[in-house]
């Protein structure tokens, strides 16, 4: 009775714009209040700070720097030249264009938001010139986005290894196909809609600008092969291939004469401030995972559902929805630090691999960031674009399908995401 009026008044709180770090932390204090006396409130600090301080969570702001870094230092426009050099002279070429960057921006920054930001300042006013509705390149931006949170380096994987006790580098490993399927499969909607509504080509295949525009983009590929080149052949941990990506991403935009210290002064304060945001939620999670386990609702929970069904692709169906609801009203990183620490005693009974669930939670919220009424990536798409988040949902439903495949098959075929991960690690 008490963990539903505990669950009662977090949401209450939530409703009431109260934000999720600070009732999820008011909430976590109550429960602990009432459960066992004042005096176990004595180390709530100190409980706070050791859970934000945790190693592999130091990943999250580098990161997040030098994706701000790479954008102030022109290295985002470089590779949107390559990218269009390549993959220009289909139809809808700048759709492609689109998705390509996000691939490669992906790789860096591991924020979905910060991916938006980025490339949809420079390419939705682009693509609305030639003639794609508002829309449509709200939608292709917001969807292509998503991959940055699916393809390595991920700040919501990084956040669940933390959450979950499992490896951040094989989680990481284990996103590359689902990524590559991702893109390949927002490419081939964005085709059908280009020929549906007759988009241009945006330039002929020019072997000679496809060389020129790689040689001048090839300082930048250093910082994915640095970063997933560490981490795959595991000279680096994840935290430390974060670090070596602000000085590389630093580095890269000296060479090229173009950083521009105003706008890394802008980027450097909003990812200050995302960071700040994410490190809080995780401090005021230690508080209520304290209420939980003591309640030890996780092992009533798997319990109850193992009395259900012990199938373990049942149990999968059963998070799916789970996770696909919870996404609706939760940013991705709240989502995974209430509800993973819940679930995980299910996930060891049922006989699940950590590292392929957190796979199927980071798509569920990929999923979620497209489905209002939170959806952050696609708000900020329909903001950069000055379109209606309800029309823009219209078009985007397309593409979500398609992350809605890579889902399923990465539910219920685990051996292809989890291929590299056999291959490399076990």
């Amino acid at each position: 009775m008490l963990m539903l009026l505990i669950f009662i008044a977090l949401l209450v709180m939530i409703c009431l714009n109260v934000p999720i770090a600070v009732a999820l932390a008011v909430s976590g204090v109550l429960g602990l209040l009432v459960t066992e006396g004042p005096d176990s409130l004595v180390t709530v600090a100190l409980d706070m700070y050791d859970g934000s301080t945790k190693f592999a969570l130091i990943a999250i702001p580098m990161f997040v720097l030098a994706g701000a870094i790479m954008n102030a230092g022109g290295i985002t426009d470089r590779l949107i030249n390559f990218v269009s050099a390549l993959i220009g002279f289909v139809k809808g070429g700048l759709a492609m264009v689109n998705i390509g960057v996000s691939l490669f921006f992906a790789e860096i920054s591991g924020s979905a938001v910060a991916d938006v930001a980025a490339l949809g300042s420079i390419l939705i006013p682009q693509m609305k010139k030639r003639g794609y509705s508002a829309p449509l390149a709200a939608a292709v931006t917001s969807s292509s986005a998503s991959l940055a949170i699916i393809i390595p380096p991920s700040i919501p994987m990084i956040l669940y290894a933390t959450s979950a006790n499992t490896s951040v580098e094989q989680l990481f490993v284990a996103g590359v196909v689902p990524g590559l399927l991702g893109a390949a499969g927002l490419m081939f909607v964005a085709y059908l809609f280009a020929r549906r509504y007759n988009l241009p080509v945006e330039e002929a295949f020019n072997l000679r600008r496809l060389r020129h525009t790689f040689m001048e983009a090839l300082p930048a590929f250093s910082l994915p092969v640095i970063i997933l080149g560490g981490i795959f052949g595991g000279f680096v941990t994840a935290t430390e291939a974060a670090g070596l990506a602000v000085i590389a991403a630093f580095l890269v935009g000296l060479w090229y004469r173009q950083l521009n210290l105003k706008h890394l002064k802008r980027a450097m304060l909003d990812g200050g401030m995302q960071t700040a945001v994410v490190m809080l939620l995780v401090a005021a999670s230690v508080l209520m995972g304290g209420f939980l386990t003591r309640a030890q609702m996780p092992q009533q929970l798997a319990a109850a559902i193992l009395d259900f069904t012990d199938n373990k692709y049942v149990i999968l169906l059963i998070l799916n929805f789970f996770f696909l609801v919870v996404g609706f009203f939760l940013h991705s990183a709240a989502a995974i630090i209430l509800v993973v620490p819940i679930v995980i005693p299910l996930i060891s009974a049922a006989g699940i691999d950590p590292v392929h669930f957190g796979l199927v939670v980071t798509l569920n919220l990929a999923i979620g960031q497209q489905t209002p009424p939170v959806a952050s990536v696609l708000i900020t798409s329909c903001a950069v674009a000055r379109a209606n988040i309800w029309a823009v949902s219209k078009v985007n439903v397309y593409f979500v399908a398609v992350l809605l495949t890579v889902l399923l098959i990465c539910t219920y075929v685990p051996a292809i995401p989890m291929f590299l991960v056999e291959t490399l690690y076990r």
